[in-house]
């Protein structure tokens, strides 16, 4: 008997096999490695990883190989090399490799964009332009990663190997690939910051506040005064984007600073609770071994071993 196989599963597989083997050409060794192209990134992990965190920036991250966790306030997204995850706007997020071995290594890309970018090719693409929509959704998404994109990621990482090409083409495939991403089914949380005077774009720029004066405190009448909304509004449609209200937000926010300044050296943890806000350093200590699993000093002397093992 004939067994008929899936030429589309056929031709994604042998593209995921082809970016695999790419990213470790560039990847020598396990970390995240900057290009020539400026955007563009290549993560190689040949071991399962503690939960990092961070602030994702707007970025495009397919995973070639392996699988990752990712989590935004409660809700958890995992992806692996069947899907990729799009960050719309700067979320406080904890990442953790779940799949990888020193044979088999979690490999990946990241591609960072701006709502300028989407902005710009929304205007320039009828079938992208978004329809009129006054509703806000999740600035994170999972979605099936399709021949077509995989296709112009190729492409651009290819360039690596000739960055003579780099200033003529990069700009044309990442347009692209972008292009790929907001004509999914999830495109509308992309779109929606660069919808002028959406709620969306309004949300974004109280997530730009809270960020720069996160050690400040939160004061959220003058934020919804900000942007023409109501307070409740201003809840409701941050809860929507980032999964957590405007004071977990920039919890989290002081929180990955805190833990910067003293996996740092540069000072103890009572300093680093009034550096980013905090008026108890009780207070800090509890909130911060509520986030990471352990408090300040314990936390970094366990990343610092961590981190002379892997060196």
């Amino acid at each position: 008997m004939l067994i008929k196989t899936n030429e589309a599963d056929t031709s994604i597989t042998e593209q995921q096999q082809q970016l695999a083997q790419l990213i470790e050409h560039f990847t020598p060794s396990d970390g995240i490695h900057p290009t020539a192209i400026p955007s563009l990134a290549l993560i190689r992990a040949s071991e399962i990883s503690q939960p990092i965190y961070s602030v994702y920036q707007p970025s495009l991250c397919i995973v070639a190989q392996g699988s990752k966790l990712v989590i935004l306030g409660r809700e958890s997204y995992t992806y692996d090399l069947s899907q990729y995850l799009v960050a719309s706007v700067n979320l406080p997020i904890s990442g953790q490799v779940v799949q990888a071995t020193t044979e088999h290594p979690y490999l990946c890309i990241r591609l960072d964009f701006d709502s300028g970018q989407i902005f710009d090719l929304i205007q320039d693409t009828p079938s992208a332009q978004p329809k009129p929509d006054h509703s806000t959704q999740r600035g994170l998404f999972v979605s099936s990663t399709k021949p077509s994109l995989l296709e112009a990621v190729i492409r651009l990482v290819r360039l690596l190997d000739t960055p003579e090409d780099i200033p003529a083409l990069a700009p044309l495939f990442i347009r692209e690939i972008l292009y790929r991403i907001i004509q999914d089914e999830h495109g509308h949380s992309i779109k929606q910051f660069a919808i002028q005077d959406s709620h969306a774009q309004h949300i974004a720029e109280v997530i730009e506040v809270i960020q720069s004066d996160y050690a400040k405190p939160l004061r959220i009448k003058q934020l919804a005064a900000m942007i023409n909304m109501s307070s409740s509004s201003l809840h409701h449609h941050f809860k929507a984007i980032t999964a957590m209200s405007p004071l977990q937000f920039q919890k989290q926010i002081r929180l990955h600073e805190a833990r910067r300044m003293l996996l740092a050296g540069s000072t103890d943890a009572a300093n680093a609770a009034f550096q980013v806000g905090y008026e108890s350093p009780s207070q800090f200590s509890r909130e911060y071994a509520r986030m990471y699993g352990l408090p300040p000093k314990s936390d970094i002397k366990r990343l610092r071993h961590t981190l002379d093992i892997k060196n």
